[in-house]
């Protein structure tokens, strides 16, 4: 490549790069001028990519479908003046879109339907779909062209890397979410660091580990300082989902000089939390994207916690949720679903905990939608609470609880850390990605409508309790499937979700 062709590419990029700044200068002005709005007319464009580690996403069953969880957006067609635009890699089904547009309150289906536009790329890869839309120059002037036709315009994603920038620039519009340049701070190495500031409790351990000379070096340090520790946890930087961590047990290691060579020699076969990871494969996600190593924090008595926040376009920040996030019992690791609020017992205390990294990540310019995930342990009658990690992204908490938010017409009570309705009725949910059986398989859409609407599985807009359904899409191939259980008390919702279970094993096994 010529030395001009490359200077003009780097202008070329340049001038990208400052175009994206000026389009979200304009964001604070539209956000002051329509959001407060509800009849405002708007238009917000959904690209659902899950723009992540693809090799780790590769290991998650059904994750094409996982753009299907930013279906809960339909829900604000219930503002009568706005416009959806909403992009997938495959088309969706009829049955699924109609299905969440009957949750629409007091909107009829045609109305809403005359306000949506779905496109797709027609294109099951197993690629992020921002990818696949900045391919597809015809798609692209449809998108711009729907775009155009009314309204103030911005983006929401799942995550925004360099891929939904660039998609931002060519459409000519803002995204509601955190500059790329901004993702380092949301990594593991990151989050340690601004909890460190922050003041927060961590588990003992290191950042910014470049390779696997350095983990092993970092894990024989820890266990020499911390000599009674059983377990460590390796989490690559970028992981996801507690899809990249991995566990190293100590029990049969030696004192002394030997525990460097041991450490080495038993790299190779920690547990990994993703399904089918191999040693090789994780050995380079190491030296591609960095990791960190922190004690594993024991504890006979102990939950996963999490606290949700937003930082507007003005540099508000504020508190939108708590939750108790439902983790496997194999490996400790993997998210599972979410409990909504967080235990009474401490929901408070690590909000206050999160609100002062929150802070730091205000004033270094963040902006949208992140959260902090902590691990709590129970001693005597108090808790102790350890910051764990920063996303800078939505997450598997933030569609079950904008769906509430929709259906309710409820708002979050920071004093309380509480959710009550329009009509002052308090809220719990419990939500899951991952209700998976092999009896599932071959469920279609349809099929579960029936199921639910034979067996009352539906929301009661009356009673403000009941089911909501999501990643419809993958049930039929996987046969995996979402649910959101609402109800009035922490142990109604997580009856109701058994209640479910046992409704979806009974009609499963039905010819």
């Amino acid at each position: 490549m010529t030395s001009a062709r490359q200077s003009a590419q780097s202008v070329s990029a340049q001038a990208a790069l400052e175009e994206f700044k000026r389009l979200q200068k304009t964001l604070p002005k539209q956000f002051q001028r329509i959001f407060p709005d509800p009849s405002a007319p708007r238009t917000v464009l959904v690209i659902p990519s899950l723009t992540l580690d693809q090799d780790v996403m590769a290991r998650i069953t059904g994750a094409t479908h996982y753009e299907e969880r930013m279906l809960c957006l339909l829900l604000l067609l219930r503002m009568p003046h706005t416009r959806i635009v909403f992009v997938t890699s495959q088309p969706l089904p009829s049955s699924i879109i109609d299905y969440y547009l009957q949750l629409l309150p007091g909107v009829p289906r045609e109305h809403a339907l005359k306000r949506l536009t779905l496109l797709s790329c027609h294109d099951a890869s197993a690629r992020p779909l921002t990818e696949k839309i900045l391919e597809r120059p015809r798609l692209l002037r449809r998108i711009r062209q729907t775009l155009n036709a009314g309204g103030s315009a911005h983006m929401t994603c799942f995550n925004v890397s360099a891929l939904e920038r660039s998609l931002a620039v060519r459409l000519g519009i803002p995204i509601y979410g955190c500059d790329p340049d901004l993702l380092p701070i949301g990594s593991k190495s990151g989050s340690r660091e601004v909890f460190r500031e922050a003041g927060l409790r961590m588990a003992d351990g290191f950042e910014n580990l470049s390779d696997v000379a350095e983990v092993a070096e970092a894990l024989t340090e820890l266990k020499r300082r911390n000599p009674d520790m059983q377990r460590a946890v390796v989490k690559l930087n970028e992981g996801f989902s507690g899809e990249g961590n991995a566990i190293v047990h100590f029990e049969d290691a030696p004192k002394g000089s030997l525990l460097a060579d041991w450490v080495r020699v038993s790299l190779p076969t920690m547990a990994f939390a993703a399904a089918e990871m191999t040693w090789e494969d994780y050995s380079a996600k190491i030296c591609e994207m960095g990791a960190i190593v922190e004690e594993f924090i024991e504890g006979a008595v102990k939950s996963s916690p999490s606290a949700q926040y937003r930082i507007d376009p003005l540099g508000r920040l504020c508190v939108i949720s708590t939750h108790d996030q439902v983790i496997d019992d194999q490996t400790g690791q993997v998210f599972l679903g979410c409990r909504f609020p967080a235990d009474e017992a401490y929901r408070l205390e690590i909000q206050e905990a999160g609100l002062k990294a929150g802070r730091i990540l205000a004033q270094r310019g963040v902006l949208g939608r992140f959260g902090i995930d902590f691990i709590s342990v129970r001693e005597e009658a108090s808790w102790q609470h350890y910051a764990v990690e920063i996303n800078l992204r939505k997450g598997g908490t933030t569609h079950p609880f904008l769906m509430l938010e929709f259906l309710t017409d409820g708002t979050y009570d920071p004093q309380t850390g509480s959710f009550t309705t329009h009509g002052g009725q308090p809220c719990h949910y419990y939500a899951s990605d991952n209700l998976v059986s092999p009896s599932y398989r071959g469920l279609l859409p349809e099929d579960l409508i029936d199921i639910a609407v034979e067996n009352g599985l539906h929301f009661h807009g009356a009673k403000q309790t009941g089911v909501v359904f999501h990643l419809i899409g993958s049930l039929s191939e996987f046969g995996k499937l979402g649910v959101i259980c609402v109800s009035g008390s922490r142990e109604e919702a997580a009856q109701l979700y058994q209640e479910t279970l046992a409704v979806l094993d009974r009609e499963a096994l039905r010819d």
